[in-house]
Order: C-alpha cells, then sequence, then structure tokens
C-alpha cells in the first residue's frame, strides 16, 4: 500500500513486523496488514512488510522505523471512571486492598499497617488509608475510631472502604468536622456515610494541599499509561474533592501525555459545568451508593441487613437534569448500582425523551456509571436512547459469584448484578472502566473478566470486550475518531508481548490462570508516553 509522502512538520514513524489486532475490524492470522505508519499523530498507512520497506527509505527525514519482532499491536485502553488523584494517594500512600488484607484476619492487619504508615509519615497532615474490605474477616466489622487512635495516637486519619462510599476516621479527624455527630451517616463509631462521609470529605479538601494532590496525578497518569492506557475519564463531584483538583487532573495528564476526558457529578449545574469546561454534568453524579456499604438502592431490603439502602435522586429529578444537559450540549449521567435507583433513572430519561424527543436525546451522547441491576424495561430505555453503560467488569469478578460479597448483600439476585451481555444485545453502547482505586488499574484483566463473567450467559466475546475497553472508551466521550487501527484515524496504540499466546481472532488467551499480556510500549496520538524498560 502506498503512503503519503513524509511531512515537513513531524518525522514518520513506521512499526513493523508486529501482529496487528483491530477488534472492530479483525484480520485472521496469516492475513492482513503487519506493519503502519504514523505522521503527525494519525495512523497515515497500513502494509506489509514490503510496503514498510518502501515507506522506511533513507537519508535525511526518513522515518524513525520500530521492528517489533511479533509482537501484537492494539488500539491503546480508555479507562471510562477513574478517580484520578485518589488513584495515586492508593499508588503512593497507604494501600490496604491486597491480598494481606482478605484473610480472616484482614482488620489486625489494617491496624498494623496503620500503625507502621503513622511511624514512616510522622509529619502527613491526614494519614490517608484505601480499599479496607470486611467481607472476608473474621471480626465480620470495620475498624472503629478508637483502633484508629490506638493504632496512631493523635494521628487525623481516614480509611475508605474499597468501595468508596463508606469510611472510618480517627476521633482527631473527627473533632475538626463540624457538626458531624448531627449527619446522616454518623455512628459514634467512626463510621461515616452519606452526608456525614461528605462533610469529613470537605474538611480534608483543607488538609491535603495541591501538591499533594499533584503528585498523586501524576502518580496515577503514569501508572495508566504503563499498563496502556492512552485516554480516561476523570469523575470528579463536589463530594469527592474540590473544583481545584480537575486543573491539576488535567496539568498531570498533559505531562504524561494522556487524553483526560472530565466529567463533573453535580445535579443542574450547567453553568460551573461550562466555568470548569467539562464534557458532562455525570460520572459520580450519585443516584445511590454501592452493594459493599448496603447504600445502593434496592427495591427489597438486603438479605443481610434491614435496609433497602439510600437513593439521593428521584425520577423527577433525572428528567429536569437530562432535559437541561441536553439544552445545554452537555452529557448527562449518575452513578447508578441498585435496580430502585435505576428504575428511577430510566424513567427520568423516558420523560426527558417525551418531552425533547427521542433524538435531540440521543444526540446528548449521555451515560451511566456501572448499570448493576438494570431492568429489562430499563435496558430498553438505555438502548433506545442511546445512553452509553459505563461499565467495571471487575466488580464482577470481584464480588460476583456464589460465595462471593454480592451474595451475602444480595442472596440471589446477586444472579442480576452486571448484565454484559443483555445491555450489549439489546444495543446499549458498553465502555469499560476501573473505579480506580476501587479496583486496580488492569485492562486485560477487566476484558478476562468480562469474557469469563461469574454469571452463566453473561460473559461478552473477546473481540466485543476488548472493543468496549478501547473503541467504546473513545466513544463514550464523544471523540469518534480514535480507538481504532485505521488509516486517519488518531495514532492511539499499545504494543504487547503475548506470553500465552492467541486466539483463533488473534486476542491474547484471556482463560482463568493464563499470563495476561505484558506491555511494551504505549502511544498517544503517536507519541510514545511509556517504554517498557
Amino acid at each position: 500500500m502506498d503512503a503519503p509522502a513524509p511531512s515537513a512538520r513531524a518525522r514518520r514513524t513506521v512499526l513493523r513486523g508486529a501482529r496487528l489486532l483491530d477488534p472492530t475490524s479483525p484480520a485472521r492470522p496469516g492475513g492482513g496488514p503487519t506493519a503502519l505508519a504514523v505522521e503527525d499523530g494519525r495512523v497515515v498507512a497500513l502494509g506489509s512488510e514490503d510496503d514498510a520497506d518502501a515507506w522506511a527509505g533513507t537519508g535525511d527525514g526518513a522515518p524513525q522505523v520500530v521492528a517489533l519482532d511479533g509482537a501484537l499491536v492494539t488500539p491503546a485502553f480508555v479507562d471510562s471512571h477513574v478517580h484520578t488523584v485518589r488513584t495515586g494517594f492508593a499508588l503512593t500512600g497507604l494501600d490496604l486492598s491486597g491480598p494481606a488484607y482478605a484473610a480472616a484476619t484482614g482488620l489486625d492487619d489494617v491496624l498494623d499497617a496503620l500503625a507502621t504508615h503513622a511511624r514512616r509519615h510522622p509529619d502527613d497532615a491526614v494519614l490517608v488509608g484505601q480499599g479496607w474490605d470486611e467481607t472476608p474477616w473474621r471480626a465480620g466489622r470495620p475498624p472503629t475510631g478508637d483502633e484508629l487512635e490506638r493504632a496512631a495516637p493523635g494521628r487525623r486519619t481516614y480509611l475508605t472502604r474499597v468501595d468508596g462510599h463508606s469510611s472510618v476516621v480517627s476521633p482527631a479527624l473527627a473533632s475538626l468536622v463540624p457538626g458531624l455527630p448531627d449527619l446522616q451517616g454518623w455512628t459514634p463509631d467512626g463510621r461515616v456515610e452519606r452526608d456525614a462521609h461528605h462533610a469529613v470529605r470537605h474538611t480534608l479538601e483543607n488538609l491535603i494541599g495541591d501538591v499533594e494532590r499533584l503528585d498523586a496525578a501524576r502518580a496515577a497518569c503514569h501508572a495508566m499509561a504503563a499498563v496502556g492506557i492512552a485516554g480516561f475519564h476523570e469523575n470528579a463531584a463536589p463530594h469527592i474533592g474540590p473544583e481545584a483538583e480537575i486543573a491539576l487532573v488535567r496539568q498531570a495528564a498533559d505531562e504524561v501525555g494522556l487524553v483526560a476526558t472530565v466529567y463533573w457529578g453535580e445535579l443542574m449545574a450547567v453553568e460551573t459545568a461550562a466555568r470548569l469546561g467539562v464534557a458532562g454534568l455525570a460520572g459520580d453524579l450519585v443516584a445511590d451508593g454501592a452493594f459493599g456499604s448496603r447504600t445502593a438502592a434496592l427495591g427489597a431490603a438486603y438479605a443481610d441487613a434491614p435496609t433497602c439502602g439510600h437513593a439521593y435522586v428521584d425520577a423527577a429529578q433525572v428528567h429536569e437534569h437530562v432535559v437541561a444537559c441536553t439544552r445545554a450540549g452537555l452529557q448527562a449521567g449518575f452513578h447508578c448500582i441498585g435496580d430502585a435507583a435505576l428504575d428511577a433513572i430510566g424513567e427520568g430519561f423516558a420523560a426527558a425523551a417525551a418531552e425533547l424527543g427521542d433524538d435531540a436525546v440521543r444526540a446528548g451522547r449521555h451515560r451511566l456509571e456501572h448499570v448493576e441491576m438494570p431492568s429489562a424495561a430499563t435496558i430498553g430505555v438505555l438502548a433506545r436512547l442511546g445512553v452509553t453503560a459505563s461499565v467495571q467488569p471487575m466488580f464482577d469478578g470481584l464480588w460476583g459469584g456464589p460465595s462471593g460479597m454480592y451474595a451475602a448483600r444480595l442472596g440471589e439476585r446477586w444472579r442480576e448484578t452486571n448484565p454484559f451481555r443483555d445491555l450489549a444485545a439489546a444495543g446499549v453502547p458498553l465502555a469499560f472502566g476501573s473505579d480506580s482505586p476501587v479496583t486496580t488499574l488492569g485492562p486485560w484483566a477487566a476484558v478476562r473478566a468480562a469474557v469469563h463473567h461469574r454469571v452463566p450467559g453473561q460473559g461478552l466475546a473477546p473481540l466485543a470486550a476488548l472493543a468496549a475497553h478501547t473503541r467504546g472508551g473513545w466513544l463514550a466521550a464523544a471523540q469518534d475518531h480514535r480507538g481504532r487501527l485505521a488509516r486517519g484515524w488518531v495514532a492511539d496504540l499499545a504494543v504487547w508481548e503475548t506470553p500465552s499466546g492467541v486466539d483463533a481472532d488473534g486476542v491474547p488467551v484471556l482463560e482463568p490462570g493464563a499470563e495476561l499480556p505484558r506491555l511494551l510500549r504505549t502511544l498517544v496520538a503517536g507519541r510514545t508516553v511509556h517504554q517498557a524498560v
């Protein structure tokens, strides 16, 4: 295939000797191109090794040629749901999500880790830890504020549950939060959720400075580049962090070379969205909580507690928000997990379409986060209106199954969670994310979890799962010319070693226990942003 003459504006790069895999248009093994040329940030040609010889040329301005020796090239990944600064704090601070904390002794292990962390960081204004999960612990309960005090005497300590919807705070930190004992979601043992949790986070805004936040954002962006992620969707919100974090996340993304799409989770805040320059009033605009904290809104009580969780918006508010965003040219969306929350959202979207027309709502490219227990009726509304489901396959991978946390919380209703096949079959666009730091950055693990779903019949084909984590993420952000290996498309690429081989479609083998692909190089708009040593 002929390629255009090299531009004077940028040196061409030729990747050759590769196996190219575009999940939206796969080539069968033994055929298809093995080389591609990149210039001015875009793929300018795909072809054979003979074509690569012709593209290489000699003399001044000759392209950079990268011999890949049979490595796999795919579109780079997009993580459609990230909390960048919190991810950085988990990477650089006290991470309580590892295997050591998943044993029966996990509560004691958490307290020991906190004590060690406190000794090593005597000058930190706040000790921040993330990722504890009491489900496997022999104690069967979270740590208490008094236990945090004994582990780190006099320190301001904030330990967040793995789902991010409840935390435990030390007495020293609790004393700084005005009116905390009178807020909904406070319990005297130091556990906070709902309004109390939001108030604690607001207090933390004044205790953790921009320098620490920027360093955390940089750490997160470098970690994303190192696993083949080119773009991410920052899910910011007033209850998560200050507005000022948005500029820090954008700065970190620019420095590393990633593409950040930012959402602000505030109801009806159209003027704020314009001032912040965000893509939408979506992301972590919470309609409910999470299963692990028993705060997701259910139509019937949890199996292990006499509560139906908490709903934060109703159908009328959803309707009003979607109409306002559609008229303002903003993406609308919500964090929605439980069936009751999703029923309200489905009703609200349908009402917005009745007012504005299906075509107008569909043109808004709206989105929802998590979408864990949608009814068939709600799935139908989302499909009709083109609402993207930004979902997290590792939720099912970590907590699904008959003996997992979902079963403990929901009983047999765990089988209704994360219906990826039903959503895709109905025509609901899918985009995959991690909700990091709720789950670890790791796109291939997420693709594998989507393929090997714990609910029989809800898994996706490997190509479909890969497409949801690449092209699907760009589409969810309304960036329509990214996410493919095709001429004229932005050159967001990832190069992989595949130690377990590939299947008949050229997709890396994703069987449980198989070694997942290892990243060799990440390119964003043709620029290498990470290269394995």
